[in-house]
């Protein structure tokens, strides 16, 4: 590429900034001219974080080359092509897809998609069916036919699957019905879920690459999951695709024997769905429905005992597939795990852009960094964090009665205290009833420390609205870029996800080709981890898990089943430390 002396002019007068590859091998023609040192230029551009196009790249997807862009050396296209190999394998392994054997798996998983989707239910909340008219679409056949058919439920078991939902989140059951506890939304929402990766098993074809039962959906109800020939085809199905059981199997037969239990089990107490049970040849035999019809109660009572047998029976030999700690490891390593991961909001204010010239990318940095701050300074789970509401100053904030009705919480001003506050109510946590809480609020004013007040006032005042755009507010204090593709400026489960697994993948994970990056070690993860830093950060600071709960809003037993690995060597730290200064006196 020429010296263009007019874009030059543009660069020079802050109009327009270098983007191209070709653009950034000029720049370095110039500091090699000039005797300055390397990426003089590019360490002074307004968004020192913006892909580099321009790329060869053309043998790649077009939605992986959007992402691979982002963490590619300026120099990428004028590089050896074997160091271009290197450079794109360790991108995709490191930050992309993060090299655990667990997402290895996941990755290969999440293409096969097989589960059943109920219509009628959304969110973990009964909706009913939108479309009467797609009432048989469950039963049409795949175009391929080496593929699953389509995975919306037959109607039959979506109104059983209902009738489940509203018997477990009702306040006051049916009359003649008893019940052992209730399920809230998240909870719902994962049941549903998990039994339509159940179902969606059984319906998947045995050619296909699920390899699943080949049943037609007609044949699907819930009266089937009475026959304990049908718990040891999928227990055994599972098994097979990921190579040795999990607790997932343990917990899908604790949720079979849950229904079939004596007095307060749902399936037990529909004797009807006896009449929809048809023979599966080599699954559910003639005389299977026979004894199933005949004495309801007695096969529910011969399904309790085998899911109670297989459970133990998994429990010995399961395996855990999900290390949780795996991808922050080299954080929690650390003498200070809170320390070694504030480095990643360090990072973010290094490469912040300038708002005058790109106020979107402004925006969402700004967003990452609040993201981390208030994750680090809450201990939050993610429901929490995400559907954390916003009254800004000029506001009267929300009564807090009205806080437990929407089972949220809020970011307010406090007069009392002169700062930000946190009030959430102890409803909205998964653990409400938790020793922890006592009925009472969770309460915490947030410290005006490393310049965290005039991030929430800057984003609060300017960022957030550049961000929703012409959307609706949603209300609460993070919000979503809103696009073209998506109206709604709400986070949900899954985006809350990427937004901050995002996050660490751009200024977390140190990448040796760029510079950028805080953590070496580091691999993509989620929200949750936060926790995982707060606890043990106090565990190795003090020895104690009582205080360490306390930053997570959790119970010492929980802590200590959950995070003890990381505690003998540094409780035998702490006491070598007492013991060695009598050495030291003498």
């Amino acid at each position: 590429m020429s010296l263009d002396a007019h874009l030059l002019g543009h660069w020079i007068k802050g109009r327009r900034s270098p983007q191209t590859s070709q653009s950034f091998a000029l720049l370095n023609r110039i500091e090699r001219r000039y005797r300055l040192p390397m990426n003089y230029f590019s360490a002074r551009l307004p968004h020192r974080t913006r892909a580099v196009t321009g790329n060869r790249l053309d043998d790649i997807e077009p939605s992986v080359r959007r992402r691979l862009a982002w963490h590619l050396p300026d120099n990428f296209r004028y590089r050896p092509l074997v160091e271009q190999d290197e450079i794109l394998q360790w991108v995709t392994n490191t930050i992309i897809t993060g090299a655990t054997d667990y997402r290895k798996y996941q990755a290969a998983a999440s293409k096969q998609r097989y589960g059943i989707r109920f219509r009628s239910i959304r969110n973990g909340r009964i909706v009913g069916l939108t479309n009467p008219a797609d009432t048989d679409a469950s039963d049409a056949e795949s175009d391929n036919p080496a593929m699953p058919v389509s995975t919306l439920a037959p109607v039959h078991l979506e109104q059983e699957m209902s009738d489940l939902i509203r018997f477990k989140t009702a306040t006051l059951t049916s009359y003649g019905f008893q019940r052992n506890g209730v399920w809230n939304d998240e909870t719902s929402d994962q049941k549903v879920e998990h039994l339509g990766l159940l179902f969606g098993a059984f319906i998947a074809k045995p050619d296909s690459p699920v390899r699943g039962y080949g049943m037609s959906p007609k044949a699907l109800t819930f009266a089937m999951l009475v026959i304990p020939s049908v718990w040891d085809w999928y227990l055994q199905w599972r098994e097979q695709r990921r190579g040795f059981y999990t607790a997932w199997e343990s917990d899908m037969l604790v949720i079979g024997q849950s229904m079939v239990r004596e007095d307060t089990g749902w399936l037990r107490q529909m004797p009807h769905l006896a009449e929809r049970l048809r023979p599966v040849p080599g699954l559910i035999s003639e005389e299977d429905v026979a004894r199933v019809q005949a004495n309801w109660a007695g096969a529910c009572d011969d399904l309790f005992r085998h899911a109670r047998h297989r459970e133990k029976e998994i429990s010995r030999v399961a395996k855990v597939h999900r290390d949780p700690f795996e991808p922050i490891l080299a954080v929690l390593e650390a003498d200070s795990p809170l320390g070694e991961y504030r480095k990643i909001t360090e990072e973010i204010l290094r490469l912040m852009p300038d708002e005058r010239l790109y106020p979107k990318a402004k925006a969402e940095a700004v967003r990452s960094f609040l993201l981390l701050r208030l994750g680090l300074h809450l201990g939050l789970r993610q429901k929490n964090l995400r559907e954390l509401l916003i009254c800004p100053k000029d506001r009267v904030p929300t009564i807090e009665r009205h806080l437990e009705n929407l089972k949220r919480g809020e970011l307010r001003w406090s007069h009392r205290d002169n700062g930000w506050e946190v009030l959430i109510p102890a409803v909205a946590f998964k653990n409400a009833t938790s020793s922890f809480f006592g009925s009472k609020p969770f309460r915490l004013v947030l410290p005006d420390l490393g310049g965290l007040y005039d991030m929430i006032d800057a984003w609060i005042s300017r960022h957030r609205a550049v961000l929703i755009g012409p959307a609706d507010d949603p209300g609460t204090f993070f919000v979503k870029s809103v696009k073209q593709t998506s109206a709604s400026a709400a986070y949900n489960q899954t985006t809350f996800y990427e937004a901050w697994k995002l996050t660490i993948q751009r200024y977390g994970i140190y990448n040796p080709y760029t510079g950028r990056g805080a953590i070496k070690g580091l691999l993509p993860h989620g929200p949750h981890n936060v926790r995982d830093v707060l606890a043990t950060h106090i565990l190795k600071q003090t020895g104690s898990y009582e205080q360490a709960s306390y930053a997570i809003q959790d119970t010492p037993e929980m802590v200590s089943q959950h995070y003890g690995r990381f505690l003998p060597q540094d409780k035998a730290a702490l006491a070598a430390q007492i013991l060695n200064r009598v050495w030291e006196a003498a």
